[in-house]
């Protein structure tokens, strides 16, 4: 089949998709918009692939978007390319408010004329898989639950309420116009070819440099964990075998405290760059950023149990490969890092 796969040069998408073109036959036409966040570089092992095509389009130009779904004729969509970090959200909210929503409405617009065009045969095959996250469900403070798919949306911060907004939109879509669509919603991924304004990289650049190694508030926010390539895997299992209409959550069954998963990073980084003095010592805590929610928790036992789906990585096997891919491939991540970010910090300006 021909996969078109928005924000494939992101973290998650080019994940997605070095997975569909390294371990199935399918073919991939990306389109991204090439952002800040968006590197060709995370793809450069696939990009040379008779299979793979990359398109540069922003997903709010209808006009591109409806040549694409026409050009390519793609059996299913994978929808991954949006704004996604909460700090740049609380500077930045209008940007949000373009990708997510209003992107996903362009998408969601121009593929549904683009389904209507197609044979029985053709659209019995077709799928517009969302990928969102567990940001939309808001914040578990306090208690012991878990996400499910029906936990009702709450988001706190300009980022989560963006993604809801888009999630309500694709729903919609499915209820009111019979669109064939499906909605994955993730907890924190990490891995390679992470951009550095996330705390995983953050970490691990700012302690090979010497550098403080900022954790918000108390670092006792929660999160379960996530390898960026189990949820590859994930990802490419709910868009070709999953229901219509329903929505799967994925996560890695790894809660972890912020200050926990900073210190594992400098007990690794301990053994493989032994400085004289632990990398711990460059912990700083910093003020705690807005509506900063303290735990999210993912129940992923709809996904195993109906689609088969675990992951591979513990959260400590799947650290120590990133440690280890961050050490091996400076020349990337010194790229990326091009004057527009120096790893500063992001959403404090309020």
């Amino acid at each position: 089949m021909k996969f078109l796969v928005t924000g494939g040069a992101g973290f998650i998408g080019s994940a997605v998709i070095r997975h569909l073109i390294n371990n199935t036959e399918h073919e991939v036409v990306n389109v991204d918009k090439l952002t800040y966040a968006g590197n060709l570089q995370s793809l450069a092992e696939v990009s040379g692939s008779p299979r793979y095509t990359f398109e540069q389009v922003d997903i709010c130009d209808a006009d591109e978007v409806a040549r694409v779904y026409n050009q390519h004729q793609p059996d299913i969509v994978m929808h991954l390319a949006a704004e996604s970090h909460v700090d740049r959200s609380i500077d930045g909210p209008g940007e949000f408010i373009q990708t997510n929503i209003f992107g996903t409405y362009t998408l969601l617009h121009e593929g549904r004329k683009y389904y209507n065009t197609l044979d029985e045969e053709k659209k019995k095959r077709f799928r517009f898989h969302h990928i969102s996250t567990d940001e939309v469900y808001g914040d578990l403070e306090g208690t012991d639950d878990l996400f499910t798919e029906t936990t009702p949306y709450a988001p706190s911060s300009p980022y989560s309420a963006s993604k809801a907004s888009s999630d309500h939109l694709v729903r919609a879509w499915q209820r009111t116009y019979g669109f064939p669509t499906l909605v994955t919603n993730c907890s924190n991924n990490y891995g390679p070819y992470h951009f550095p304004e996330k705390l995983i990289p953050l970490v691990i650049l700012n302690a090979l440099e010497g550098k403080p190694l900022p954790i918000y508030g108390k670092g006792d926010q929660i999160r379960d964990w996530l390898y960026v390539e189990d949820h590859a895997r994930a990802l490419v299992l709910v868009a070709t075998k999953g229901l219509i209409g329903e929505t799967y959550n994925i996560g890695g069954h790894n809660e972890k405290q912020n200050i926990e998963v900073v210190k594992t990073i400098c007990k690794i980084l301990d053994r493989k760059v032994p400085k004289e003095t632990p990398y711990e010592e460059l912990i700083t805590f910093v003020k705690d950023r807005p509506g900063h929610d303290v735990r999210y928790a993912i129940d992923a036992s709809k996904i195993q149990r109906e689609l088969g789906w675990t992951p591979e990585e513990t959260f400590e096997s799947g650290l120590e490969k990133t440690v280890q891919w961050y050490l091996d491939n400076e020349a990337w991540w010194r790229a990326v890092q091009d004057g527009s970010y120096q790893r500063e910090r992001l959403g404090a300006s309020i």
